[in-house]
């Protein structure tokens, strides 16, 4: 049996090309480092506080016993594993999560216990990898969906870090151009124990691919429980808006808010006192979304200068971190962003949990499979064109039985495709058996 050193370099010389190219080239942009974290502070993309943390440095002290790491790249993927982290703290195993985005790292801190610790994830450098596991030295690693950072878990497999994919997720749009450099897939697919698909697509994708040992285990965000909302925020917000027909378009994307404006002003005409909550999935957008608004002859109001929608208010702008629990509750109509343009559409699950009909583009790749079994059970509608969406939002907005319809099928829908949390934990049981088993030895 070769040494660790000698394994290390037999793993690196059976790597492709483009890999061994890529690892070099990380290695050789660590003087950069300090200039790019000083850009993403100027933009807002990092925290002050915790620079070091991209550089595998930390202040947080290891604790003892085993620890479980999880990784998602931002807020979407943090949420899904919400449900799996309470299952695994159930087990008492300590959590180490991470993520690399400044929303996620403030999501954490507002919905996680305070035992569940949250690290950025160190920039993709052997370097920096390294310090990372060195300090955390994690006994069991999950990736959730896609976010595969190639020295991340070339390091992982060479220490012989049981590493799963969770949620496993192969858009329509990557699976072709992986295809373009199935070497350079495999190979870190491959290094992967376990992929947990979130369908039977997606499995069949990452089996083409080069994963082993891969198992359709269903989508966790359909497990994910309702978001909250702070119950005096809500009843503010309700008592100013009473009475009002209201229409939510939770987690826009540039080019959305256009149409979304457009339709408001369309469906004034038969609503006169419509409220449009539009919450941008980007919040920093909330004081041009307000100028569009302003532009297109509406009155505003803004979230974030700490203004409540007025009788006068047309288009309510939402642009507030970990309140949309808050307005899926305030109305029974919600589209749902990220469709009406090539993003792929967002998660409509918390919404349908809330009480919501939901109105949504063409684009829904991201859901593909979610997004078809609601439009086929008639939980959800698709509006391709702006006619389509007045259309739709005002069936809805003029028929409280149809929306009450949709939101029964809706809710059926979600019932019938859940349950990837305990398929998830099935697949999970050899690793967190070893887990518990070194638990029981360490407190011997």
């Amino acid at each position: 049996m070769p040494n660790s050193a000698a394994r290390n370099r037999i793993m690196a010389n059976s790597l492709p090309m483009t890999l061994r190219v890529y690892q070099h080239l990380a290695s050789g942009l660590v003087p950069l480092a300090p200039a790019l974290i000083k850009r993403r502070l100027k933009q807002g993309k990092e925290d002050p506080a915790r620079v070091g943390e991209r550089r595998g440095l930390s202040q947080d002290v290891r604790p003892h016993g085993p620890l479980v790491w999880i990784h998602g790249a931002s807020v979407g993927e943090v949420l899904a594993a919400a449900a799996l982290i309470e299952r695994l703290r159930e087990l008492n195993l300590r959590i180490l999560l991470t993520s690399g985005t400044v929303t996620s790292a403030a999501v954490v801190a507002k919905r996680f216990p305070p035992d569940v610790i949250h690290q950025y994830v160190p920039y993709d450098s052997p370097r920096y990898v390294a310090r990372f596991l060195d300090h955390w030295k994690p006994s069991l690693a999950l990736f959730i969906e896609s976010d595969l950072w190639p020295n991340l878990i070339l390091a992982g497999a060479a220490r012989r870090l049981p590493m799963v994919l969770i949620n496993g997720r192969m858009s329509p749009r990557s699976f072709p151009r992986w295809r373009r450099v199935q070497g350079t897939i495999s190979a870190l697919l491959s290094r992967f124990d376990i992929c947990l698909a979130q369908s039977k697509t997606d499995a069949e994708r990452f089996a083409a691919l080069g994963s082993r040992n891969v198992v359709t285990t269903g989508n966790l965000k359909l497990d994910v429980a309702a978001p909250p909302a702070d119950p005096v925020k809500l009843e503010r917000l309700m008592t100013m808006t009473r009475g009002r027909p209201i229409v939510v378009a939770a987690s826009t994307h540039p080019g959305e808010e256009e149409m979304l404006v457009a339709a408001h002003r369309s469906l004034a005409g038969f609503f006169p006192s419509l409220l449009t909550v539009i919450v941008p999935r980007h919040p920093d957008r909330g004081s041009s979304i307000a100028g569009l608004i302003t532009a297109s002859g509406l009155k505003p109001g803004l979230r974030s200068r700490e203004e409540l929608p007025t009788a006068a208010t047309d288009v309510y702008v939402a642009d507030t971190m970990g309140e949309l629990g808050l307005f899926y509750r305030l109305s029974p109509i919600v589209f749902m962003g990220g469709s009406l343009i090539p993003h792929g559409g967002q998660n409509p699950i918390e919404a349908i949990k809330l009480g919501a009909s939901i109105i949504h583009g063409p684009h829904v790749f991201n859901f593909a499979d979610v997004y078809e079994a609601l439009d086929g059970s008639g939980g959800a509608r698709q509006a391709d064109t702006q006619e389509a969406l007045v259309k739709q939002l005002g069936q809805l907005l003029a028929d409280p039985a149809v929306r009450e319809t949709m939101h029964r099928a809706g809710t059926g829908v979600v019932e019938r495709l859940g349950g990837a949390l305990d398929r998830t934990m099935t697949a999970l049981e050899p690793y967190l058996l070893q887990l518990r088993i070194e638990m029981g030895a360490a407190n011997a």
